[in-house]
């Protein structure tokens, strides 16, 4: 089978499509043939050498998958026959032809959905719907904080804030950015290059704040989340892309708030665990993507890569060119 690959750590250049083994189902475990997968930052940091994927997963990029049911191994239980469509939340693996997946970690993809669509929803959807509703507890009318909003994370997050009733806020570096983010729901949006979001954050609050930050940027923004945060407030911190050191009187700021500081990494998870979030999703989510439902909700596909065309995904990526999701086309 191919797949995306590389030989070194490096540059985007550095990417192919190559020839490997096809893989065998093992045990409870179902093969999918993958039509599509999408991008994350964690294949970009993969390919730098500085994520390795989990012990014992695949090192072959891409965490999600988008593909019909091609083999069963054994001891699987009969929920999922051949031919059926399913999407998945990897450990690794996805931007290939074939895929083994735990069966507990499939999911059906919602009735007349294409394969592009659904190749959007697991990382960011179950990302967002982790950290809001595991990890944050999101309530009914809370404000919640998007650092960027436009993200596949971010434009999944924005939805779900709404469908849990509570009030979404963001931050991105555009204008069409922020438009894009308005239209999936956003209630207020700001521009992290050209003005202070905390003081911003502030004035939309009249003062309160808001009552969960779902950062992923790190270090850069710790004063201006603390200041916007409310008393009693969650930030939640599940990416670093500016770094991971702080210089200042964190502890101090914190306290003085009562804020909690809560972390999260989904690509490590145990499968009970992630098996776990997944059945909730799969119940109280994913009915919503469906025709008629009420809220409806979207997945956004920003652009479309054949696999052979990887290297310019990431350049697109690393640019932070997208608003929405980017996702790659396996070949047939």
């Amino acid at each position: 089978m191919f797949a995306a690959y590389f030989d070194c750590p490096g540059g985007p250049e550095n990417l192919y499509m190559k020839e490997v083994m096809k893989p065998n189902p093992g045990e409870g475990e179902v093969l999918v043939k993958v039509s599509a997968s999408a991008l994350n930052r964690a294949d970009l940091l993969q390919r730098r050498g500085k994520y390795p994927p989990p012990k014992g997963a695949s090192d072959i990029l891409g965490l999600e998958a988008a593909g019909r049911v091609a083999g069963l191994g054994p001891g699987c239980s009969g929920r999922w026959q051949i031919g059926d469509a399913v999407m998945a939340l990897l450990p690794g693996g996805g931007q290939a032809q074939y895929v083994t997946v735990p069966e507990g970690l499939l999911m059906p993809i919602p009735k007349d959905m294409t394969f592009i669509q659904a190749a959007a929803i697991p990382e960011a959807w179950l990302t967002a719907f982790q950290l809001l509703h595991f990890v944050g507890k999101v309530q009914e009318g809370e404000r919640v904080l998007i650092h960027a909003g436009a993200s596949g994370v971010g434009m999944a997050a924005i939805q779900l804030v709404r469908l849990a009733k509570a009030i979404p806020i963001v931050t991105a570096g555009t204008q069409e950015k922020l438009e894009a983010t308005a239209n999936a729901g956003a209630a207020a949006g700001f521009n992290y290059k050209n003005e202070d979001f905390s003081e911003k954050v502030l004035e939309f609050t009249q003062g309160s704040g808001v009552d969960i930050i779902l950062d992923c940027v790190g270090a850069s923004y710790w004063e201006k989340n603390l200041k916007c945060l409310s008393t009693d407030g969650r930030w939640i911190i599940y990416g670093l892309l500016s770094g991971g050191e702080v210089h200042g009187d964190l502890l101090a700021r914190l306290i003085s708030k009562r804020a909690s500081i809560h972390t999260s990494l989904l690509r490590s998870r145990d499968k009970e665990a992630s098996s776990g979030y997944q059945q909730a999703f799969t119940e109280e989510v994913l009915p919503h993507f469906c025709g008629g439902a009420s809220p409806r909700l979207q997945p956004l596909v920003d652009s479309v890569h054949p696999l052979h065309a990887i290297a310019e995904a990431h350049r697109a990526m690393e640019e932070n060119r997208n608003i929405g999701k980017i996702v790659i086309e396996i070949p047939v």
